[in-house]
């Protein structure tokens, strides 16, 4: 299966820069912390050199925090190896146009090194296509789709930050879940979003209010996993530079504050080598195969220890509120909001969805992660026990990690992981995860100025 997502050939390019309508080209990926990155190239240098060959970029941006600071303690990179250059090599079934900036065309890079252009195993890319290749090996093929929330504010990037994101106006003031009268005020930016997506080569379903104040979904049809996550990559960066266009601003924090958290559910299903969907068996009476019981299985079986996978920051573990929609309990049901694992779909479009990553997740990583631990639930053909009935928050089954700091040891020290995806991109993850658990120790938040300051 071509995992094609973009909406200009190379031919289509050179007509476009041959008219004037494209100037540049941005070469891009996605780096530790899910962000898009990369250079802008000129799209005449492009179609002579970097088309047919790469860019480069220091390999720093794979080993930096949140702050772009420099990083000690990675194997891939230090100032002992001189943090030297890695080679973006374009993928240009990823190519398309960004028609919220002007004359530009963007493309999705795979990462490798710049010596010997072997691929580097711990950049997001890589490492979810490793697992689509370990899938394909067994004759399965992926639908995936990623459901981002977020909230919208009436304040600007640029005025959020001179007020250390206080007292900022969120653009409904109640809950305003499926509602549409108060949506209507958002739906300028909203529609602009939606319409540049598709015209970037997506397909957009449509949009709806959540819970939280502010809070929007815009969904975006399945697709192969690696365009699925390609696209979010390009959605995510996208609509937050639109925003900035409407002088507003969308965070994809999991918490943002006390009411409900934003999310990124995961759907996933597999299909065969002639494009048959597999976990459909309408001679069960539950209508799932056998191979979708193994699937399940095998992401229950590691759900603790891949939770890293699915919640990578210190704030992301705060979305886990009981009766909150966002799951804390490792249990699978039918349709069931409260589970970890929902399953909904009849049919060719069985399939499930993975309620753990919040929305600000490393796609690709996430989705690594639930494929990579199916795979493992099929291969060695684990028992799926019976669906949960009732309300999961309430039941004794385990529970998802409930710290940054929890997560990290579990995949450290998770013997399916380091057979899965190796020790160097283990250790490259949990360092990571380490390195924000130290810098979150070493802060002094508000919380503590306000109830230690006088009253302390």
């Amino acid at each position: 299966m071509n995992p094609v997502s973009g909406n200009l050939t190379t031919e289509q390019l050179k007509e476009a820069v041959a008219s004037g309508d494209i100037d540049t080209v941005i070469v891009a990926f996605t780096d530790v912390q899910g962000r898009l990155v990369g250079k802008r190239i000129s799209a005449r240098l492009f179609l002579e050199e970097t088309m047919t060959g790469h860019a480069e970029c220091c390999n720093y941006l794979l080993a930096v925090d949140v702050d772009l600071n420099t990083v000690d303690g990675y194997a891939l990179t230090s100032w002992e190896s001189g943090y030297g250059d890695m080679a973006m090599v374009p993928d240009l079934t990823t190519l398309r146009l960004t028609p919220w900036i002007p004359g530009t065309a963007l493309v999705m890079a795979d990462l490798v090194n710049a010596s010997d252009h072997q691929p580097i195993p711990v950049a997001p890319r890589s490492v979810l296509q490793r697992q689509i290749d370990r899938l394909a090996e067994h004759g399965y093929h992926t639908n995936v789709a990623t459901e981002l929330e977020f909230i919208v504010f009436a304040d600007d990037y640029r005025t959020a930050w001179k007020k250390h994101y206080n007292d900022l106006a969120t653009e409904s003031d109640y809950n305003i879940d499926y509602a549409l009268h108060a949506s209507t005020r958002m739906e300028p930016l909203l529609r602009d979003i939606r319409n540049s997506m598709d015209a970037a080569g997506m397909y957009n379903e449509g949009v709806k209010g959540e819970c939280n104040f502010g809070q929007q979904e815009i969904a975006f049809r399945y697709a192969h996993a690696l365009a699925t996550c390609d696209n979010h990559s390009i959605y995510k960066s996208g609509s937050k530079e639109i925003a900035d266009k409407h002088g507003k601003s969308i965070t994809f924090m999991a918490k943002f504050n006390e009411r409900e958290g934003s999310s990124c559910h995961v759907h996933a299903s597999l299909r065969d080598d002639d494009g048959n969907p597999i976990f459909a068996d309408e001679s069960d009476p539950q209508g799932m195969s056998d191979t979708f019981r193994h699937f399940i299985a095998g992401q229950l079986k590691l759900m603790r220890e891949f939770t890293l996978l699915y919640a990578p920051n210190i704030n992301s573990y705060k979305r886990y509120v009981d009766g909150s929609f966002a799951p804390t309990a490792v249990a699978w049901g039918f349709d069931n909001r409260s589970c970890a694992l929902r399953i909904v779909g009849r049919g060719k479009s069985m399939r499930v969805e993975n309620r753990v990553p919040g929305a600000d997740v490393n796609q690709y990583l996430a989705v690594s992660g639930l494929l990579a631990s199916g795979l493992y639930g099929i291969e060695h053909k684990l028992e799926l026990g019976e669906a949960l009935e009732g309300n999961a928050y309430t039941s004794n089954v385990e529970r998802v990690p409930t710290t940054l700091r929890e997560a990290a040891d579990l995949f450290d020290q998770s013997k399916a992981a380091r057979e899965i995806f190796g020790d160097e991109v283990v250790d490259h993850y949990v360092h990571a995860a380490r390195v924000e658990v130290q810098a979150f120790d070493a802060a002094i938040t508000d919380w503590e100025r306000i109830r230690g300051f006088e009253r302390l």
